[in-house]
């Protein structure tokens, strides 16, 4: 079946019996209660339906504030040029203006369709480094999530392209039953290959940085083309990987178009007991016609709404620090004082290149007229290969910015384009970017509420290049990209450097210009921090339960004491795959 085929299958309705998708929200306010209400439809939260609901017995509410994902730009993976800023597929975030960007406001989309964030990201297949994990457990407390306990649900999800093809593939160790595809993670390799692409791999390789087919892992220097998360040159989001095929199952409910603006919570116990209970969530809409529909859950409410929307949650519910919430005329119900601090996120820093050496072929050409727009749509509609297949990034590297980290603490996204910032046109010219962020930032940021009306978009303030750290290692980062540009490999194209510019040189200039041309690769986490029971700089415990309030969990990627080194989705998946092990076995209590 030829790609164009198979995405008109996505894009028109089924036809068949789906009673996950017919409710409204006045159905599933009418509903009995749930057991489980899932709080975002996003990369996690599918994860979870699909899993807890596996067991007839478990009635799982999954809600979803904005609508279904038949957008063609969803499905198509350049798509995400569009839909990233689409309100109909996000949330239109923006930051603060940033000092350490030198007072710019940047976008920050959030997903706000069914998949989340899974249906306008990326799509790039990482895990990060194996002492990401360990230092969760051993720095910050988080018994059972280190990578030896945590690594097989990272195998237990994946459905890896070599598998088959490549017996000596380092996963071909892979569970080989038959499992459902209900239970599958796609990886695939791209499906369009460049030449200036091969020729950085090329210039890596004479940094001594080798290539890696399978390059999912960040532990070592290493370079390659991107595996990703699609099927046969369609995107792959959470929602059609784990929640589409079963939603044939009477005990699964799906909820479009209902925001969640707050929690439902009573106080357990008498006297000077100060625990509370989440009971179920507050939509938005009722509000506003001045009455209160809430849907409820039996056993546990999960918020899967991401590092922004986990956080204004719990604040509009009186969940934070006590301080905050008066200060936006928010009853304090719960002192939790680390609720939205600890924010922090990949800063990607773009050095453009234009490529001067006759015949150099890239985006910029291609996509120039029309002639050349319509071959790469032929391609796509007919193979599901070019252009239009590709991921915002197809080729990656993991360096040490400096001798001084043991292992890779920058991480670049290569394209082959130049513009001179998202949202611009391509240059007339064949260019270049290479994108480098800092894998481990020590910048931290917070998420806040602007005022208490839920609709009211929050305070971001990611604080970006705040450290001495991280200003140097941005510096470090723009003369990583000018080096590997001077290789032999890459020096043949003839390289002419836009941004930042070849004037600047010094710690101070490259910092400082740093802040002109970067932006968020949009992997916000740690809002809603991870750490020991009891510990008052912590969120929720190791098993996800938010401290202080019974019936409540968190997973997104919020939970995250500290970033992992590479791009963050499969890491969120992990996280949920993980929590449906917590939850299926605390099942067995009631």
């Amino acid at each position: 079946m030829s790609t164009g085929l198979r995405l008109l299958q996505r894009l028109l309705p089924s036809g068949r019996a789906s009673p996950a998708t017919r409710r409204t929200v006045a159905e599933a306010v009418a509903a009995s209660s749930y057991d489980y209400v899932i709080v975002g439809a996003g990369s996690a939260g599918c994860l979870l339906a699909n899993r807890l609901s596996a067991d007839p017995k478990n009635r799982v509410l999954l809600v979803e504030a904005g609508g279904n994902d038949r957008q063609m730009w969803i499905h198509i993976p350049v798509g995400y040029l569009y839909t990233m800023h689409d309100p109909n597929s996000a949330w239109g975030y923006h930051t603060e203006k940033q000092p350490g960007l030198n007072g710019r406001s940047i976008s920050y989309p959030r997903g706000k369709v069914l998949g989340g964030c899974s249906s306008i990201n990326g799509m790039i297949y990482q895990r990060g480094q194996e002492n990401d994990y360990d230092l969760w457990e051993h720095e910050y407390g988080c018994s059972g999530w280190g990578y030896a306990s945590i690594e097989k649900y990272f195998n237990g999800m994946l459905d890896y392209h070599c598998k088959l093809d490549r017996p000596d593939s380092k996963l071909a160790n892979l569970p080989d039953e038959k499992i459902e595809n209900t239970k599958r993670w796609r990886v695939e390799p791209p499906r369009v290959r460049w030449d200036v692409l091969d020729c950085f791999i090329e210039g890596a390789k004479e940094l001594g940085i080798p290539e890696i087919q399978e390059f999912h892992k960040s532990d070592v220097e290493s370079c390659g083309y991107f595996q990703v998360n699609q099927n046969m040159g369609v995107r792959l989001s959470s929602y059609r990987a784990f929640v589409h095929p079963i939603e044939h199952r009477e005990n699964l409910t799906v909820v479009c178009g209902a925001h969640v603006c707050g929690l439902e919570l009573s106080k357990e116990g008498s006297g000077d007991s100060n625990d509370l209970k989440c009971d179920g969530v507050i939509l938005a809409d009722s509000m506003s016609k001045g009455s209160t529909d809430v849907l409820r859950a039996n056993r546990e409410v999960i918020l899967s709404a991401g590092s922004i929307g986990s956080t204004q949650i719990l604040q509009l519910s009186g969940v934070g620090d006590a301080d905050h919430l008066r200060n936006v005329s928010v009853s304090p119900l719960h002192h939790l004082p680390a609720v939205g601090s600890n924010l922090h996120d990949h800063l990607q820093i773009r050095s453009v290149f234009k490529l001067n050496r006759k015949g150099v072929w890239t985006l910029n050409q291609a996509a120039s007229n029309i002639f050349g727009q319509a071959k790469m749509a032929m391609e796509y509609g007919l193979r599901g290969t070019g252009p239009l297949s590709m991921a915002p990034s197809q080729v990656g590297m993991f360096a040490r910015s400096n001798a001084r980290y043991e292992t890779p603490n920058i991480q670049y996204h290569v394209q082959p384009l130049s513009l001179d910032r998202f949202g611009e046109p391509l240059h007339d010219f064949p260019g270049m970017t290479l994108s480098v962020c800092n894998l481990r930032p020590t910048s931290r940021g917070a998420v806040r509420l602007r005022d208490n009306n839920p609709l009211t978009p929050p305070i971001i303030d990611p604080n970006y290049l705040d450290t001495d750290e991280d200003r140097l290692v941005a510096a470090e980062s723009l003369r990583h990209a000018r080096m590997m540009m001077e290789t032999e490999a890459l020096s043949e194209l003839e390289p002419e450097e836009i941004f930042p510019g070849s004037h600047l040189s010094s710690d101070e200039d490259l910092a400082a210009s740093a802040g002109d041309i970067s932006a968020s690769i949009f992997h916000p986490v740690g809002t809603c921090k991870m750490g020991p029971a009891g510990d008052i700089d912590s969120v929720v415990d190791d098993q996800l339960r938010v401290q202080g309030v019974k019936g409540l969990r968190i997973v997104d990627a919020s939970i995250m004491p500290a970033i992992p080194s590479g791009n963050t989705n499969s890491p969120v998946l992990m996280i949920a795959e993980k929590a449906a092990d917590m939850l299926l076995e605390n099942d067995q209590k009631y």
